[in-house]
């Protein structure tokens, strides 16, 4: 069996020792990077490869990017195959802080031609939580081929997200409402939003122990967003196309496939003073 979404922690424990399940410990602070990493080396789960956001998942900025590009498909093919990724491994990533920072390699790998990708639900937390079992040990790693098939229609870039706007297509950003409507900005120059974008934090996708809500909770949370628009032309953003993949995968889950990520999201958008802006709740 192949799983593409969410797995519990009972089903990796069942597989911590299967050496077709590979797992990626993807915790990350924006604002402490080095954090993840040293949480990693004190202790994670058995086998995880650690995963460093800025380092391993994406490209170098430019004048003209947002954050966090995309990496190079054929770097990131070699890393992953470097860490022993090939096409019959089914891989888990997690990360403390809800999914927040795994979803990116979630939906990298995916991008790439990777279906067998799932998200640890709950995450660190919840697998800590539940006293199951860690390790401090660097993994010994199998290297594997991996071949690249990357699918550029899952994701847009700025000129096609005006275009977008100009088709009133519905665009999802998935940061926090204070951030959307400009009351604050910790991370990037501008505040504010893409005029005629729909809010929805990535967090409302989570019950109150930080696991996703059931399909139908999902389905009852987006369909309303998409106003009858097919999930498939939907557009995900957030601050730097990071935490935007936590709605596609939450769209996932709810049998809403096929939304596309604008990859530099806001932090690109706002490195041209031309492109429109706007404060305050949706407009």
């Amino acid at each position: 069996m192949k799983f593409t979404t969410l797995v519990s922690p009972e089903q990796l424990e069942a597989h911590l020792r299967d050496p077709q399940w590979l797992i990626f410990d993807c915790r990350f602070a924006l604002t402490r990077p080095e954090s993840g990493r040293q949480a990693y080396v004190k202790a994670h789960i058995p086998g995880a490869r650690y995963a460093h956001l800025e380092e391993d998942l994406c490209g170098p900025i430019t004048p003209a990017s947002g954050r966090h590009p995309l990496p190079d498909p054929n770097l990131l093919a070699d890393k992953l195959g470097r860490w022993g990724v090939d096409g019959d491994k089914q891989v888990v990533v997690y990360d403390d802080s809800f999914g927040a920072m795994a979803v990116r390699l979630w939906w990298l790998l995916r991008w790439l031609g990777h279906d067998a990708v799932a998200l640890l639900d709950g995450g660190f937390p919840a697998w800590q939580r539940q006293g199951r079992e860690l390790g401090a040990d660097t993994p010994l790693i199998q290297p594997a081929a991996f071949r690249a098939a990357p699918d550029d229609n899952l994701w847009i870039d700025s000129p096609a997200m005006l275009q977008a706007l100009e088709q009133k297509r519905v665009i999802i950003d998935a940061r926090a409402e204070e951030r959307f409507s400009g009351f604050i900005e910790p991370l990037d120059k501008v505040a504010g939003h893409i005029p005629g974008t729909l809010n929805s934090p990535y967090e409302d996708n989570l019950d109150m122990r930080g696991n996703f809500l059931k399909a139908e909770e999902l389905r009852a949370l987006y369909e309303p967003l998409l106003g009858g628009s097919p999930p498939n032309e939907a557009i995900h953003m957030c601050g730097s196309g990071v935490t935007a993949c936590h709605n596609l995968l939450a769209m996932e889950i709810a049998g809403m496939p096929g939304g596309k990520l604008y990859v530099g999201s806001w932090s690109e958008w706002i490195t041209d003073p031309s492109r429109p802006i706007a404060t305050g709740a949706n407009s």
